[in-house]
């Protein structure tokens, strides 16, 4: 059987010349020179059949075969370091690095316990975790993995589900005991409510509610609003200050312990799902790949030991 694949490293030299914009970057990056470059793509174009790049004196763009063959080889060079980690993984324990982002919520609620069972698992690995409200960008600010909420925009990122919890109505019991007549949409209308203002808008985040058969965005009367951090409306809620709408994964401690207590329970029935995210193109550390599938294994942390 001859060699299938001797092309591989011009195909390295394309993805990276798509990654920097420039031969004279991906020169600098692969310590060579832009005409051997050159030559490696011009040898791919010939190999396939069909040209991958436009190019001019001041700029370098994709054909539409280019995009299709640079996605494609992407897809192909992580498999392969994918095999390669997982290899490593089998005749050595972890180690290495992972970074990761999770917002405040998450990260109080769920996270503690994976970690911790993580760390029991693989003690070499070490753990950079940032608890923010902030969606980082995994790739400019080399994260590995974050944990996110709600729909997920289309991007590079691969994402793995998680859960989906419920959203529910709460409030302190001292603040029921003075709310007055508390059964429908139109009452809650009447009543202080907590709400959480987006940070990147600046506007109120509607309450995602369900009117029997129908779901209704409804836009609190707000008469205190939090910003940056969700879990406030929780801690402002639990003084008595009004009416919160979170994912029930935050609330759980609160409600235990009778701090909060669910109103309005028709109104519920909407949730709010979680997921895991990361680069899809970038091919993923043995030590990441094993966190990713604990917290799916996890997922609420029921399986923890």
């Amino acid at each position: 059987m001859g060699r299938k694949f001797d092309h591989l490293a011009d195909v390295e030299v394309f993805l990276n010349v798509v990654e920097h914009g420039s031969f004279s970057a991906a020169a600098v990056v692969l310590s060579t020179t832009p005409s051997v470059l050159s030559r490696a793509m011009s040898r791919l174009e010939a190999r396939l059949g069909a040209q991958l790049l436009r190019r001019t004196t001041r700029s370098l763009s994709l054909t539409d075969a280019g995009q299709r063959y640079a996605d494609e080889a992407r897809d192909a060079f992580a498999r392969l370091g994918q095999a390669e980690q997982a290899m490593r993984s089998t005749t050595a324990q972890l180690s290495g690095k992972v970074r990761m982002s999770v917002s405040t919520g998450y990260g109080l609620q769920r996270l503690p316990r994976v970690l911790a069972a993580y760390k029991r698992a693989y003690p070499l690995v070490e753990l950079d975790v940032d608890i923010t409200n902030r969606n980082v960008d995994l790739v400019a600010e080399g994260f590995d993995l974050a944990i996110r909420s709600g729909p997920l925009p289309s991007s590079t990122m691969a994402a793995r589900h998680l859960e989906a919890s419920p959203l529910c109505l709460l409030a302190a019991p001292a603040y029921l005991e003075a709310a007055g007549p508390l059964a429908t949409l139109d009452d809650l209308a009447r009543q202080q409510c907590i709400a959480f203002v987006r940070p990147n808008t600046g506007r109120v985040f509607p309450w995602q509610l369900r009117d029997g058969e129908r779901d209704i965005d409804w836009i609190p009367p707000a008469s205190v609003t939090v910003s940056t951090d969700a879990m406030g409306v929780i801690w402002l809620a639990e003084q008595g200050m009004g009416i919160a709408l979170c994912p029930r994964l935050f609330a759980e401690a609160s409600l235990a312990a009778g701090r909060l207590v669910e109103v309005l329970p028709q109104l519920g029935g909407r949730t709010r799902a979680f997921s895991v995210v990361y680069p899809a193109h970038r091919g993923l550390s043995a030590a990441s790949r094993a966190l990713i599938d604990m917290l799916v294994a996890t997922r609420d942390g029921s399986c923890l030991a």
